[in-house]
């Protein structure tokens, strides 16, 4: 094992463990395709299935994996036509048996950092559906909480902004500015320190995934 990898893994192990005391159950997967398995293994067969917005879980391939396992009902919304057909999706996704995320960051201690401009992700992390899945990528566990709130605004907001292509201060020169851009993506900011009734489970991949 190459020194990155056994700090990968020793650095998974630890949080995880931390995850488990905040009533959260966690999985280290090496690679990113080891992680889609597990994903597709943690999901029952006759389950009503989406996601969010993130582009991990597209990367990795996980919406097609899926969608072949003929005993799930999948919902897409990049299927979607229209606006009003995203928005119904939204609000379908708080019936989902399983929300399928990704994270802007994780502290080494478990506590979970999104940071959200429509809010529907963060809202169906919070409420609704019965079992959230995160597939986070080890680059984005950060020392604390203060580090990975840090992350968020200074790496994953940024690069989000050029992939949305709004026009945003971030957007301009790379660099947080904590603006009050009308088309800000930094509306609505969400820590998961806890997990209620122990429907949030995270699967830690060992590969950089993800903004």
């Amino acid at each position: 094992m190459k020194p990155q990898e056994e700090r990968n893994e020793r650095l998974a192990k630890t949080v995880i463990k931390n995850l488990q005391r905040r009533h959260m159950e966690g999985f280290y997967c090496p690679t990113a395709e080891e992680a889609a398995k597990k994903v597709s293994e943690l999901i029952k067969d006759g389950s009503y299935v989406t996601w969010g917005g993130s582009m991990t879980i597209r990367d990795m391939g996980i919406p097609a994996l899926l969608k072949e396992r003929r005993t799930l009902e999948v919902l897409d919304r990049d299927e979607a036509d229209t606006p009003e057909e995203v928005q119904a999706i939204y609000l379908r996704a708080f019936s989902a048996d399983v929300y399928i995320t990704s994270a802007n960051a994780i502290s080494e201690d478990g506590v979970i950092v999104n940071i959200d401009g429509n809010g529907n992700r963060v809202a169906a992390i919070t409420w609704g559906p019965k079992k959230v899945i995160f597939v986070i990528g080890i680059n984005k566990v950060a020392q604390t909480v203060e580090a990975a709130l840090s992350r968020v605004r200074g790496t994953a907001s940024p690069v989000n902004a050029a992939r949305f292509n709004i026009t945003t201060p971030c957007k301009i020169d790379g660099v947080c500015h904590n603006c009050n851009s009308p088309e800000s993506i930094c509306n609505y900011v969400h820590f998961l320190r806890n997990s209620p009734r122990g429907k949030h489970v995270v699967v830690l991949v060992g590969e950089n995934l993800g903004y």
